[in-house]
């Protein structure tokens, strides 16, 4: 193993809390530092001033703890989450009767698991405080970095209230890791020493968050006797150009999010009695859930916030330091991957800096093969050239559930799709077919395959149902006529509907 080091963490969230737990494993001195106030005090207020979009947990971010060497993280994070089987699609049929329609995310049955922010973060950073190698600065701001002498300074921040400058302390190091979110003051001291490509959009959709209250449940009533509507679902309302969704909470609640263009919130907030009647419209059913009076007040006194992607390249410089998680990949959160990406960050950083600590030369003058920092160096190397296409594909994803989410849900093609690939994958699994949420959510696969995989089995749909298709037209005189006859589905059409398959 190498020789003992000093790691530093900037950001105490998820992802930086479990690369602490990573290096503090392998026995080096691990120094975290938080711009926040304790994560852990129901008083600390989040930096976007919000509860924040419940997590939804998934394979990655899974095998990432399981494989953190703490042998109670995970069964002390899961015992807090709720499986949820699939989407629960709302809406109104034409008679104006309300209905759900569930759609399963697995035929297999997998789960995925609907996890509390500020729980996990609170479970991580329990087992990092009761290591005797791990320290927590809260209330420490990164101010500047010098990455080349591996030094930082830091401004330590006066109680709440206080006004002015506070004391600024100055670091060494021997590698920095920063998880400190989208708006990275480790990403931009690092943009001062690599060439990097960086590319920051915000899309035309803002969000907002309310609440579904828990019913009142006696004592004895059971687990779901709690919630207004199905645990087990991530409810959605699709509205095509926006949508609102519900993630269940373990008290019984739901936090919900409506996410809709810029415009459309300035429509409402000129004037906020129309929210009911808004929802009524285009979210049937929400307002026997949430009380009309409850959906204008959190409305008006919930941040609208936006919605940012991000992508750079590279991750690292030098020996020194590395961005992980949000600060190297912010993305939407429609495909509920970015916590997983960046506890996935952690654990191929992590098995990439072992491998290469692990190598050895037989030459007595290679010092790369004693060299922590020399290792180190070449590690961050691979790390940025092997995860960059992964974050980016990954994010390029996000965008496009979005599209899925609040509008393709309904549409027959991209049930079409989802089943077929289904039914391969259930009753003939030597074709090795999958659908692509399946391969998200439930492997290990890198995402950049995933989307090569989606992408040919799309090709091959296509291919297969265009021959049927022709084969069937061409052995049917009475067919090609009906094609041909005015007003009748075109040959056109049906085509241009098979290559939407490849869309999904």
């Amino acid at each position: 193993m190498a020789r003992q080091q000093k790691f530093v963490v900037v950001g105490a969230g998820p992802v930086g809390s479990l690369a602490a737990l990573y290096a503090a494993k392998r026995g080096h001195d691990v120094e975290i530092y938080e711009l926040r106030s304790d994560l852990r005090d129901p008083s600390t207020i989040p930096l976007n001033f919000t509860k924040s979009i419940n997590l939804a947990l998934s394979e990655r971010g899974i095998n990432a703890m399981s494989n953190a060497g703490s042998e109670r993280l995970l069964q002390h994070v899961k015992s807090a989450t709720i499986p949820m089987e699939g989407r629960m699609i709302h809406g109104k049929k034409p008679s104006g009767d309300l209905y759900e329609e569930a759609q399963l995310y697995d035929i297999h049955g997998r789960t995925i698991f609907a996890v509390d922010r500020a729980d996990l973060n609170k479970r991580l950073l329990d087992i990092l405080e009761s290591m005797p190698n791990v320290k927590f600065f809260f209330n420490h701001k990164l101010t500047g970095a010098d990455f080349k002498n591996q030094k930082a300074w830091f401004e330590k921040r006066g109680p709440k209230g206080t006004l002015g400058r506070g004391e600024e302390i100055e670091i060494d190091f021997d590698f920095m890791i920063g998880a400190d979110g989208a708006h990275s003051a480790v990403r931009y001291h690092l943009m001062k020493y690599v060439r990097m490509d960086y590319q920051q959009t915000y899309i035309d959709t803002n969000w907002c968050e309310f609440t579904i209250q828990p019913n009142a449940a006696a004592a004895g009533d059971g687990f779901k006797a709690k919630f207004k509507i199905s645990p087990h679902h991530l409810h959605i309302w699709p509205g095509k150009q926006f949508m609102f969704i519900a993630i269940p909470s373990e008290d019984g609640s739901f936090t919900c999010t409506l996410f809709m263009p810029s415009g459309n919130f300035a429509e409402l907030e000129a004037d906020s009695s129309k929210i009911p009647d808004f929802f009524d419209h285009h979210f049937p059913g929400v307002t026997s859930l949430i009380p009309r009076d409850e959906l204008i007040s959190s409305f008006v006194t919930n941040p609208h916030l936006p919605l940012i992607s991000i992508k750079c390249t590279p991750y690292h410089f030098s020996s020194s330091v590395v961005v992980l998680g949000d600060a190297a990949h912010a993305m939407v959160p429609f495909y509920g991957q970015g916590m997983n990406a960046g506890l996935e960050d952690v654990y191929t950083l992590f098995s990439i800096l072992d491998k290469h600590s692990a190598q050895e030369s037989n030459d007595p003058e290679d010092r790369s093969s004693t060299d922590s920092n020399i290792q180190r160096a070449s590690a961050l190397a691979e790390y940025s050239e092997v995860r960059t296409p992964d974050a980016h594909a990954i994010n390029d994803l996000a965008l496009q559930n979005y599209i899925e989410m609040r509008a393709s849900v309904l549409s027959p093609t991209y049930r079409l799709r989802k089943s077929l690939e289904e039914l391969l994958s259930k009753y003939i699994p030597s074709l090795g077919w999958q659908t692509k949420y399946s391969r998200v959510s439930f492997s290990n696969e890198r995402y950049s395959e995933v989307i090569a995989k989606s992408d040919h089995q799309g090709n091959v749909l296509i291919r297969v149902l265009q021959v049927l298709l022709f084969g069937t037209l061409a052995g049917s005189a009475v067919g090609l006529r009906y094609w041909r006859s005015p007003g009748s589905l075109s040959l056109a059409r049906l085509v241009g509907s098979l290559r939407n398959l490849s869309r999904y």
